[in-house]
């Protein structure tokens, strides 16, 4: 879930938040605020693949999310340089079984995010990309098996070379 973003600001991160969710294994995105803004995501999904299996949703109020997901059994992962380091927390964190939701701020977070997440998670406690942090924290759940995921639907996919681009369009 993206929240706190900031339209003229963060358009290109927050898309690709939402792009390295779907790429590295998350089931769906959560953004607060513009539902619009999402349909530009969509259009990328669906030359892309995964269109139909990965949600995108808008909402009102993060905070609800938040309580209504720990109230139905799910786990709150808050990304923040401010947090435990993933290196003491990964194993705890890929032993979970239950939903997880994956808060990942937009400028300046407020408290209660801190306060009522069941974890704070940095990736190194330095400033740094919150794209970088979401991909370090799903490939460190999935230990690079999300790098296999193969996308059926898609229109669009590119056949790794050591040299050159290939592209294959359906």
């Amino acid at each position: 879930m993206r929240i706190g973003h900031r339209p003229k600001r963060d358009v290109r991160v927050t898309t690709h938040v939402a792009l390295v969710a779907r790429a590295f294994g998350c089931s769906g995105f959560f953004l607060e605020g513009d539902d619009g803004y999402l349909n530009s995501i969509r259009g990328i999904l669906r030359k892309w693949g995964g269109a139909e299996d990965f949600e995108l949703e808008t909402v009102k109020s993060p905070r609800s999310l938040v309580k209504s997901w720990r109230r139905d059994g799910g786990v709150v992962i808050h990304l923040t340089m401010y947090g435990v380091n993933i290196i003491d927390k990964e194993s705890a964190i890929r032993e979970i079984d239950r939903p997880i939701l994956i808060v990942v701020g937009a400028g300046k977070v407020s408290r209660w995010y801190y306060e009522n997440a069941d974890y704070n998670i940095a990736i190194g406690n330095q400033p740094h990309s919150e794209v970088a942090a979401l991909a370090i924290l799903l490939d460190r759940i999935y230990m690079g098996r999300e790098l296999g995921i193969d996308f059926g639907d898609a229109r669009i996919r590119i056949l790794g070379t050591e040299r050159g681009k290939r592209v294959l369009r359906a």
